[in-house]
């Protein structure tokens, strides 16, 4: 069982950054695959980064060079910075988490809302 709680959402001016948060209960933070989706209204969820054990990281085309996914195992805490934000990047970000194996399962958490506008 994981739980993720996630926090940093808000309103910011085009080009302005905002940082995310997400926290995970349980024992075994450092063995999932961490990641961030994301939904804008009538679109469908898109990968924007995801992180393993080890730190190797991959991040949707349309947010390379932009944003930076990072964990810290000892807080059990996922991150993304996000930079020069864009009115595209507006919509729902939700943090992930994927264990090594099926007995370890997947967990989403609730999701926070960025809005990007002037």
């Amino acid at each position: 069982q994981v739980q993720l709680v996630e926090s940093g959402g808000g309103l910011v001016q085009p080009g302005g950054s905002l940082r995310l948060s997400c926290a995970a209960s349980g024992r075994d933070f450092s063995l999932y695959v961490m990641g961030w989706y994301r939904q804008a209204p009538g679109k469908q969820r898109e990968l924007v980064a995801t992180i393993t054990i080890i730190g190797s990281t991959i991040y949707g085309d349309s947010v390379k060079g932009r944003f930076t996914i990072s964990r810290d195992n000892a807080k059990n805490t996922v991150y993304l910075q996000m930079n020069n934000l864009r009115p595209e990047d507006t919509a729902v970000y939700y943090c992930n988490a994927a264990g090594p194996s099926t007995s370890y399962g997947s967990y989403w958490a609730q999701g926070t809302q960025v809005t990007v506008s002037s």
